[in-house]
């Protein structure tokens, strides 16, 4: 059931590129109100949880703050990615989590990588650059080397977001909607600094950008956290990381309904080899009976 869960809140994220697309906004306008609106149904819900669960404790919170600075670091610097290098190599280079993910929980908790999950780690990059389009992208990078270190910057902002949340879940698993809004608070302020900064924040956008950015926030942003909060607790953080990387596989089939974007023959390959390599890490080992 966990797993359904994870794999439910994948499907939720991999709606984001194409609320994006369809907003025409920009990247810091995108980052920042997927984060702000989703605080109008979370912070209803966190009134409701803390009366009935009471507070989430206080080191809890401290993680979830932290959790949503690497957050909202990660929805900016991987967009700036996007535009620097393009969408497929980007793709490839935040999904470096897989192997950051894991390695955390090695570090800090001690949790042990299976060694069928680090021989798969090759063939589910490798998937997610056939299913990112890498063989047929011809866009020029425009600042290949600060895009390269963006992608793989949100990779790793991305893994610390998913090490920590699990974490909090582990540690208190009455609350699910606390940590998710803190964490979604902490990442608007951030993502809104980094964009005033650096790709500026205008909010003078269309009615129908709006539209896409609340749907963004509330399948991308709400749905997608609380399922994965939800679940991530109560899987190994590899098998966690693994399900995730069905994130972008998911994106092609809603590129295909909604924009209809019809996937190459090596996308296909790429979506059929990530699938194959996360079933492989994660499959029971074979017990045998005398």
């Amino acid at each position: 059931m966990a797993g359904l869960f994870i794999i439910g809140g994948a499907a939720c994220l991999s709606a984001s590129a194409v609320f994006v697309k369809l907003a025409h906004v920009n990247a810091g306008t995108a980052a920042f109100l997927r984060c702000a609106i989703a605080l109008v149904p979370l912070v209803p819900l966190l009134v409701h949880e803390t009366r009935r669960q009471g507070a989430l404790p206080r080191p809890l919170r401290r993680y979830a703050v932290i959790a949503g600075i690497f957050l909202g670091a990660d929805y900016v610097m991987w967009t700036i990615s996007i535009l620097d290098i393009g969408a497929a190599i980007s793709t490839v280079l935040i999904n470096v989590q897989v192997i950051v993910f894991p390695l955390l929980a090695r570090l800090f908790d001690g949790t042990k990588i299976p060694r069928r999950f680090l021989w798969a780690c090759p063939l589910m990059l490798a998937g997610i650059a056939l299913a990112g389009g890498v063989l047929n992208s011809s866009q020029q990078a425009s600042h290949p080397v600060r895009g390269a270190l963006l992608g793989v910057g949100a990779g790793v902002a991305y893994a610390v977001y998913l090490y920590l949340s699990r974490l909090s879940g582990q540690r208190s698993n009455r609350h699910l909607v606390s940590p998710v809004c803190l964490s979604t608070a902490s990442a608007a302020v951030t993502s809104g600094l980094i964009s005033v900064l650096t790709t500026g924040l205008p909010l003078s956008i269309p009615a129908a950008s709006w539209g896409w950015i609340a749907a963004l926030a509330l399948l991308g942003q709400v749905a997608a956290w609380l399922l994965i909060s939800k679940g991530g607790p109560h899987l190994s953080a590899n098998t966690t990381a693994a399900l995730l990387l069905l994130q972008p596989v998911m994106a092609i089939g809603f590129a295909l309904l909604i924009l209809h974007e019809t996937p190459t023959y090596a996308q296909l390959c790429g979506c059929a080899l990530v699938i194959g390599a996360v079933w492989a890490s994660n499959r029971a080992p074979r017990t045998t009976t005398t």
